[in-house]
């Protein structure tokens, strides 16, 4: 009682996998003429949503691909420090600036803008760690426009102001 297969059909192995929940997840591990990996239900190669398995964020549908994503973080790593156009960074990425925003966002978690305030505050933060600068100098060498905008934005998101910080980091080098 054997099935017959339609001519041309790859076979796949198949794997279900317990998550956490008790429930089973399918997997598509290899196509077995190419060797290729499958895509599951969602489009994505590998697990399927319902696994426990580590699935990269940057493989989130909608998302950023790998490539495009690792190009976008390297050029904010290199460019942070200086104003930047949302056109600008999507242009890194080659998609309109409509897309680019919720495509980062679905990859990374927040939008654009947030992204590049993280990196200029960690940056702001081991400046006033390990530099004799001023507070307006470090604003200034980190992207932000004043040293008004960077203590509001560093009281938003860090919950310190940038002098408290600087005294935090003071006093824990001498302990």
């Amino acid at each position: 009682m054997g099935l017959a297969m339609p001519v041309g059909f790859d076979q796949s192995r198949i794997v279900f996998q317990g998550n956490a929940e008790g429930s089973l997840g399918l997997n598509l591990i290899r196509d077995e003429s190419g060797g290729q990996e499958m895509p599951g239900e969602d489009g994505v190669p590998g697990p399927v949503s319902g696994s426990n398995s580590r699935q990269s964020t940057l493989n989130a549908k909608g998302g950023l691909s790998v490539r495009a994503a690792s190009r976008v973080r390297q050029f904010l790593d290199e460019n942070f420090t200086r104003k930047l156009a949302l056109a600008e960074m999507a242009a890194v990425c080659g998609l309109s600036p409509y897309h680019f925003v919720r495509a980062f966002s679905r990859t990374f978690g927040m939008p654009p803008h947030q992204y590049v305030l993280g990196l200029r505050l960690d940056f702001a933060e081991r400046l006033l760690a390990d530099s004799g600068m001023t507070i307006a100098d470090i604003a200034h060498s980190s992207g932000f426009s004043s040293q008004s905008h960077f203590t509001t934005v560093m009281k938003k998101y860090r919950q310190m102001t940038p002098l408290q910080a600087r005294m935090g980091k003071l006093s824990a080098k001498f302990r």
